[in-house]
Order: C-alpha cells, then sequence, then structure tokens
C-alpha cells in the first residue's frame, strides 16, 4: 500500500470539493444573507488543506505506477470520509449547527444522497447554505470519485479501481475504453436530466434558486429541500408529476439512459432489471393507491394517485421527498413501503437500497436450489437475461447481502442503546444504510433526526457512507489482510 499515493490523491479529492463551494458562495454574496463569509471561510480553509496534502505527498515516481485495487478502495472509502468532514464546515462556520456530529451528519448525509437530516427550521437557515447543502447531493449523486475521474488523470491519476470501488452496483458497465471518457460519458448524461429538469421546475412557478436545489435532490435522490414541508409546500401538481418522473430516471442505470440518448430505446426493454424495476413500481402504486382510498385518507382517485405515485417512486429510489405522511396511512400501504426502502433501484443509478438486480439475483438463485432438490442431476445456471452469472458474483452478492443485514441490525441496536426506541431505531438504521432519509417512528417524513443523541447520529453517519459505498469498500478497511503485504 503506497500511503503517499493514496493521501496524495485524497488532497486532490479534497481541494475540488472546496473549489465547488465557490457556487453556493456565489448565491450568500447574491442573497446577501450573511452565508458569505462562512462559505469562503470554508472554501480557503477546505483548498488550502487540500493542496497541502496534495503536494506533501507528491511522489512523481509512485504516479506512473498502476494503481492497485487495495488503493483505489482505500481513496474512495477514506476520501468520503474526509469530504464530510470538509464539507461541514460551512455548517460550523456558519452557526448552523454547534455540535461536530451534527455538520459532519448533515454534510455526508448530503455526499452519500441520503437526506437525513438535522434542521428543525430550514427554511430559517441562509440561501447559501441551503445552496450548499443541496450542491453536496448532486456531486455525491454519480460520485466525488468518478467525477474527479475526469480530472485527476491530468494529475496523474487514475484507474479502473476507483470506478469499481464507487459505481453502485455488483458489475458496473464500462461504456467506454478509457475510464476518463465513461466518468464523462456518465457526468453528461446526468447533467442533461439536471438541465431538464431544472426548466421544467421553473416552468412550474419555481425560482432558479429553489429549482437547482430540487433538481440535485431529485437527479442524486438525495431529497433535501428548501422547504420545512419537503416538496408538499409547494402543493402542485405539475411540480410533483415532473419530480416523480426524474425520480424513477435517477433510479434507473445511468448507462441505459446514456443507450436511450444514443437512440437505442430498445435497449431499456431488452434490460431484465429494467422490465422488474418498473414493474415493481406500477405494482406498488396500484397496492398503495387502492389502500389509501379503501382507507379513505383521500376523497378522489386522482389524488390517491398522485400521493401514492410520488411517495413510491421517492422510496423506492431512495429519494426521500416527500408530499405525504404515510404514517397516517393504513397499514399495508406502510408495509409495502417499507419493503421498497430494502429493494431500492437499480444498480447503476444514483439511488441506494439493495438494488434490484441483487434481489433478483438472490430470488434466481433461490430457485436454482429448489430446482437441484427436485432435479439433483439437472445442470442449471444462474442466468440475468441471457447473460450466465459467474459463481464469483452470487457469492459476492450473498456476501453483500449477509453483511448488509448484519451491519443494518448491528447499527440498530446501537442506536437502541443510545435510548432510542426500538422502531426508531431500526427505521433509522434502515433508513441511512439505504440512504433513504426518512423512515417511520421518530424520524417519520414529517420529523428530523435532530433530537437523537450525538452516539445514534455517529453511528448512522458511518452508516450512510457504508449504504453509498457498498458496504465492501467500507469493511474491507477493517480486515487485517487488507493491511498485511
Amino acid at each position: 500500500m503506497r500511503w503517499r499515493y493514496v493521501l496524495h490523491v485524497i488532497g486532490a479529492l479534497v481541494a475540488c470539493i472546496g473549489l465547488t463551494m465557490i457556487l453556493p458562495l456565489a448565491w450568500g454574496v447574491y442573497y446577501d444573507d450573511g452565508s458569505a463569509w462562512p462559505l469562503a471561510e470554508s472554501l480557503g480553509i477546505t483548498v488550502a488543506s487540500g493542496a497541502f496534502v496534495f503536494f506533501a505527498f507528491r511522489d512523481p515516481a509512485a504516479s506512473r505506477a498502476a494503481m492497485s485495487h487495495r488503493e483505489g478502495m482505500a481513496i474512495v472509502a477514506l476520501g468520503w470520509f474526509a469530504a464530510g468532514v470538509f464539507g461541514g464546515l460551512p455548517f460550523y462556520l456558519g452557526g448552523t449547527f454547534e455540535s461536530v456530529a451534527d455538520c459532519v451528519f448533515e454534510s455526508l448525509s448530503g455526499f452519500t444522497t441520503t437526506g437525513s437530516t438535522v434542521l428543525a427550521d430550514i427554511e430559517a437557515v441562509p440561501r447559501g447554505i441551503l445552496f450548499w447543502r443541496s450542491l453536496t447531493h448532486w456531486l455525491g449523486g454519480m460520485g466525488i470519485i468518478v467525477l474527479s475521474l475526469a480530472i485527476l488523470p491530468f494529475l496523474g491519476v487514475g484507474g479502473m479501481q476507483l470506478y469499481r470501488a464507487e459505481v453502485p452496483g455488483p458489475s458496473p458497465d464500462k461504456l467506454k475504453p478509457r475510464i476518463k471518457d465513461t466518468a464523462m460519458t456518465l457526468w453528461k448524461v446526468y447533467l442533461v436530466f439536471s438541465v431538464a429538469e431544472t426548466i421544467l421546475l421553473m416552468f412550474g412557478g419555481m425560482d432558479l434558486f429553489e429549482a437547482l436545489c430540487h433538481t440535485f435532490g431529485t437527479m442524486a435522490t438525495g431529497g433535501f429541500s428548501t422547504r420545512n414541508a419537503s416538496v408538499a409546500a409547494f402543493d402542485s401538481v405539475y411540480i410533483d408529476t415532473v419530480i416523480t418522473v426524474f425520480m424513477l430516471i435517477a433510479g434507473v442505470n445511468f448507462s441505459l439512459h446514456y443507450l436511450l440518448l444514443k437512440w437505442h430505446p430498445s435497449a431499456l426493454i431488452r434490460n431484465p432489471e429494467f422490465r422488474v424495476f418498473a414493474g415493481m413500481v406500477l405494482f406498488f402504486v396500484i397496492i398503495v393507491t387502492v389502500a389509501v382510498l379503501v382507507g379513505g385518507n383521500y376523497d378522489s382517485g386522482g389524488d390517491a394517485v398522485r400521493y401514492a405515485a410520488f411517495q413510491v417512486a421517492s422510496i423506492i429510489t431512495t429519494t426521500g421527498f416527500a408530499t405525504a405522511d404515510y404514517e397516517l396511512w393504513p397499514g399495508l400501504a406502510q408495509a409495502v413501503l417499507l419493503f421498497c426502502m430494502f429493494v431500492g433501484g437499480c444498480a447503476g443509478s444514483t439511488a441506494g437500497g439493495m438494488k434490484v438486480m441483487r434481489v433478483m439475483l438472490l430470488l434466481k438463485h433461490s430457485y436454482k436450489e429448489l430446482f437441484r432438490l427436485i432435479h439433483p442431476r439437472a445442470v442449471s445456471r444462474v442466468k440475468m437475461g441471457r447473460v450466465v452469472v459467474q459463481d464469483d458474483v452470487m457469492s459476492g452478492v450473498w456476501g453483500f447481502f449477509i453483511l448488509w443485514l448484519g451491519l443494518f441490525v448491528l447499527a440498530a441496536l446501537v442506536v437502541a442503546a443510545s435510548g432510542v426506541d426500538v422502531v426508531t431505531s431500526f427505521a433509522s438504521a434502515l433508513a441511512c444504510i439505504g440512504n433513504i432519509g426518512p423512515g417511520i417512528g421518530g424520524v417519520g417524513p414529517m420529523d428530523n433526526y435532530a433530537w437523537l443523541p450525538d452516539t445514534a447520529k455517529w453511528a448512522l453517519t458511518f452508516c450512510m457512507v457504508l449504504g453509498r459505498l457498498e458496504i465492501y469498500t467500507v469493511i474491507v478497511l477493517f480486515v487485517p489482510e487488507f493491511w498485511r503485504k
């Protein structure tokens, strides 16, 4: 492990994060709301710190050598925590929070696109700080690392290891032969959809500031809003519809969006994961719509469909926006949403959760074992579409599933041990490790995480990073063999 090289790259990443603070600084100056100076201080500290580490650990000879997979994972995991610490500076220097735990929690909730918040009164926060809060979503959505891959090759840094460690899903699609080109392709798709949604939201009555903030939260499936009541504050069928559509777009593999923009619409239909995802969304919307109509929550079918579709899309894509308090809905509707929290979006999307592809592979493998009991001499292989899934991929999926469940339960027990009730403990752990945001109980759609003890917040912050980096990239740092030659 070349630690000089690892720190050299992390320094570059931190400096890049600092430079992105120029955008919220501009909004702070424009609104003259008192956020400009804290943002300027944060920008200076972050860029200076990143530049110092970058140059202090620069080693031209090491940079020319190929990056190992261990170095790639170390850069991703440690770089993400560094982003959370420096990203929390505007909250701390701006007086948004007095607790370091709150600052890091809010920052990493943004970068990991979780959307859990410790802000009790969002609308009282200066707009420059709110823009930074939302921008962390957008930067984290397709990944700080993937974004940096388009920049760092100029600094002598690159490698497929970073892409494999960062891009969500069991087997990331390499769209271009060079990793820099792949990163740029994904970000161009991401940018096209972001611009389109911003324009559409402005047509719905939002100003540029709120349209950008809600676009960041939608395309990154993060869920930070500029309003205390989230999207419900706008009370607009048009805005609900636009955000619902783009949440579902963000929950689909971005490789498919690239092919779609290249006029290959059949790629969507042929993709088995997309077909299952679309079918699940449609089925769940119907179930929730019927449940809330029978339960008397809404008088008209139109309202029932509107709110059911929005909440199903928000939860299954792990965005976390809210237009209704689903804790007031019937038990069946809540159970469907709880299941959506576990499943999540597609592999290669900005969504969190287990991912539809993993759920499909687990079910297919379970069926294969049942088939073998009936036909012990038959040769049966797990397939995804027409592609045979290799045994090492299946073992990785099962390992992820076991680790995911084990860490989820462990985190819930840690939160419960800090004095939180059982329902809220398990709901908050699921919401954070699944990068969902709102849960049920004391962290429901109309609540926040501010009241939780610092011990619980630190545990949940760690869960957010675990979920965003797909468990393995972080947990491998705690394996003794990782540090041995």
